[in-house]
């Protein structure tokens, strides 16, 4: 089994740290202010109610918002759920909801599948629903499924008609909905995890108990004492000691809101006081991971990469030009919000082509058509992108007219918009990046395309060089190299990120300057291209800062041990640097925080079939099939143990069941193919090598197999038409030279 193993990048999707939204720092200040900030204490955090005296204002709207109700401890005035012996039934599930004395009580299924009394620690959010925390040992606390839905006023269960074993991830008491890792930093501020690996314990801690003011302007101490003191004999300060204060530019702000405004992962415990986000977060691209191919909101998001991809941004809007910062309300009601900037007649019938103070005449429900999320959650996409129904019959995109009139079709829709507003649309990226997102033999042409655009977002070429690491041929290995050197942070990572799929050796010195690049996410990406490295080959000159960025690389990857996907992350890059002893503990960790995971599962059974441990790997992939009978990786990598075993009936069985089961992966059509061939099965092993080609035309190796397959029974003009392309596609691979010559092709 020693297939090239493929690795299925996670996104950590709500681990987020709020209380670091400190990202704008101090312009250099000049030798007189130095003296008054070493003159002044030690910087801390204090509270908000030391800020209210001078800030009434920002206080008051502030204790509207939902960052004041963000995490609050139980009582009657902040517990919205009813706790009056109510009782609850939901996917198999029945939980009661009760008062000992002055504490709130939820009876319900516990990770050992029978009911038991928890008692509420701390309430979690108030609208549009209300989640419960509830203490567990090792410091765990964890937020609780069944919701209080807040506007209809009663109990509810987030994942409908979703049966959850309790052994599931996203059981409440698993570690998908461990508040620490998962929900805390953005909850509460000032929060320092602290998670200590060898006891699998927290010591979580945080200053104010949920969102407050210096979540966001940074601890208030030195600007508490220096209003108080040189302040008022006349001195000035850039933002008064405050990381963030007034009228701050566009960056700053989207920065400032983007750590728990982005789906993301954190680099380390130890920030950087930077302007650039990558220094602390790794945000998400808007790839088919996460979202449409068009770049909509599919999963949640939280506004930042859809922001992000929007004209808006672009014309330099931020979040204050449509909320208010401390309550974070809209600032106008309806149409008047936009009408700030755009024309009146865009509010007219002639445009909108809905009658006036109807739901399809606001500008959201065509520019900002809404998800629903945690069950109740209606959140707004923040592209503010224009409907493209043609898209959505062309591509099965959604688009906004679909989303209200869900008893039309596409095609219905875009009828109506060519009646409305004529046959030819504007061009938007998503013309390209959708194309692109198919990772076809079509798609590189349409992602150099978004590349060479200058009105294409910078997020969305992030995006195409995302994709182009997926497209294995020497152009799109070229493209990603000439983007190493990106002025934009995300670009130049996503383009490290990238080259993990391409051979480095003859790319080490672009390699090696990513080790010094300012950003931390992208010197932290370099060493990952360095990880097992032959240290020999590696030039002397970037070792030094191999040995810098590869520290920061170590803490990175330990910084997400406190997770199931974390430990498989760890337990990969152990593997890369030949560790082995430590890639199976933390394979074993994964999978004791996540019992159905099946990723450690085929990964530890890799790790064993290269120690000889081949009975050992046979049960891990027998167990994943038992858990995830319809997942052809598992039944790919059976097919490839069994054929090692010198089992060919079972290996052909299971690369037959992974065909069945639509896998995508390239190496099933080669090893099925080259089996079936020697099992004397030819046209069935033509018909899968072919197959193989739809999903990756550009496969030397498919192409290869075909070749040789056609060659051997004697069918030489299809085996001439293989060898070509092969010929263009890696003239110089020595291992083709005989075929080349055979078939005349020169």
């Amino acid at each position: 089994m020693n297939a090239k193993k493929i690795y299925i990048l996670l996104a950590i999707t709500v681990l987020v740290v709020l209380a670091i939204f400190l990202v704008e720092w101090y312009k250099p200040l000049h030798n007189q202010e130095m003296d008054n900030i070493k003159s002044h204490s030690a910087n801390s955090y204090v509270g908000d109610q030391q800020c209210k005296s001078c800030h009434t204002t920002q206080y008051n709207d502030w204790l509207k918002s939902d960052h004041f109700k963000a995490m609050q401890e139980p009582a009657d005035s902040t517990v919205l759920g009813n706790f009056n012996n109510a009782r609850y039934t939901a996917d198999g599930v029945t939980s009661y909801f009760f008062k000992k004395g002055e504490k709130f009580i939820i009876n319900t299924q516990g990770h050992d599948g029978k009911n038991h009394d928890y008692e509420v620690k701390y309430t979690f959010g108030h609208f549009p629903l209300q989640q419960y925390l509830v203490e567990f040992p090792g410091g765990k606390l964890q937020a609780t499924r069944v919701s209080w839905d807040s506007k209809a006023k009663k109990w509810f269960h987030q994942y409908a008609d979703q049966k959850l074993n309790p052994h599931d991830w996203l059981h409440w008491t698993g570690n998908a909905q461990n508040w620490n890792t998962m929900c805390s930093s953005c909850h509460s501020t000032d929060v320092k995890k602290n998670y200590d690996i060898a006891s699998d314990a927290y010591h979580t801690t945080y200053s104010i108990v949920n969102v407050s003011c210096e979540s966001c302007h940074g601890p208030g101490k030195q600007h508490i004492d220096f209003i108080h003191g040189a302040y008022a004999k006349g001195e000035r300060i850039p933002n008064s000691f405050l990381r963030v204060g007034k009228n701050v530019n566009q960056l700053t702000e989207i920065n400032t809101c983007a750590p728990c405004h982005a789906v993301k992962g954190d680099i380390s415990a130890d920030l950087i006081h930077s302007t650039e986000l990558l220094d602390n977060y790794i945000p998400t691209v808007p790839n088919t991971q996460r979202f449409y191919a068009d770049g909509q909101i599919n999963d949640e998001d939280f506004i930042y990469a859809s922001f992000l991809q929007s004209k808006m941004y672009r014309h330099n809007v931020s979040c204050r030009n449509c909320h208010n910062t401390h309550s974070g309300k809209v600032l106008y009601a309806a149409n008047q919000l936009c009408l700030q900037c755009h024309e009146k007649k865009y509010d007219d019938l002639s445009h909108t082509f809905h009658q006036v103070n109807t739901i399809g005449s606001e500008c959201k429900s065509c520019h900002m058509a809404g998800k629903t999320y945690m069950g109740n959650d209606l959140r707004h996409d923040h592209s503010f992108r224009v409907p493209r129904p043609d898209l959505s019959v062309k591509y099965g995109t959604p688009n906004a007219c679909n989303s209200c009139h869900k008893d039309k079709t596409a095609a219905w829709a875009a009828a109506a918009v060519v009646k409305w507003y004529g046959p030819a649309r504007k061009y938007h990226f998503s013309d390209d990046l959708i194309p692109g997102s198919q990772l076809d033999g079509n798609s590189e042409t349409h992602l150099t395309k978004l590349l060479s655009d200058t009105s294409v977002p910078e997020i969305v070429k992030a995006t195409a060089i995302n994709y182009l690491g997926r497209l294995l041929t020497p152009t799109s290995m070229n493209t990603i190299i000439s983007y190493l050197k990106d002025s934009d942070a995300q670009i130049r990572y996503e383009a490290a990120r990238s080259l993990m799929n391409f051979p480095k050796e003859q790319h080490i010195n672009e390699i090696g300057a990513l080790l010094s690049d300012k950003v931390r996410a992208v010197r932290i990406a370099g060493a990952d291209l360095l990880t097992g490295f032959p240290a020999g080959q590696i030039p002397s000159p970037y070792l030094d800062a191999l040995s810098k960025a590869g520290k920061e690389l170590n803490n990175y990857y330990l910084y997400q041990a406190d997770f199931a996907h974390g430990n498989i992350s760890i337990a990969d890059y152990y593997l890369r640097i030949n560790d082995q002893q430590n890639a199976e503990r933390f394979y074993l960790r994964a999978l004791k925080m996540d019992s159905l995971a099946n990723l450690p599962r085929i990964d530890l059974s890799i790790l064993y079939n290269s120690q000889g441990r081949n009975k050992e790997a046979l049960a891990l992939l027998e167990n994943a099939a038992k858990i995830d009978p319809i997942n052809p990786e598992i039944f790919y990598n059976m097919a490839l143990l069994h054929n090692e075993m010198n089992n060919k009936e079972a290996s052909l069985q299971n690369f037959e069941k992974a065909y069945r089961l639509k896998s995508n992966n390239p190496g099933l059509y080669y090893n099925y193919g080259l089996l079936l061939q020697q099992s004397g099965n030819v046209d069935k092993a033509v018909k899968i090598l072919e197959e193989g080609l739809k999903t990756d035309p550009t496969s030397t190796r498919l192409h290869y197999a075909l070749a040789f397959t056609f060659l051997q029974h004697k069918q030489l003009q299809q085996a001439r038409s293989h060898a070509t392309i092969l010929k263009k596609l890696d003239p110089a691979n020595p291992e083709y030279q005989q075929l080349f010559s055979v078939l005349g092709i020169h």
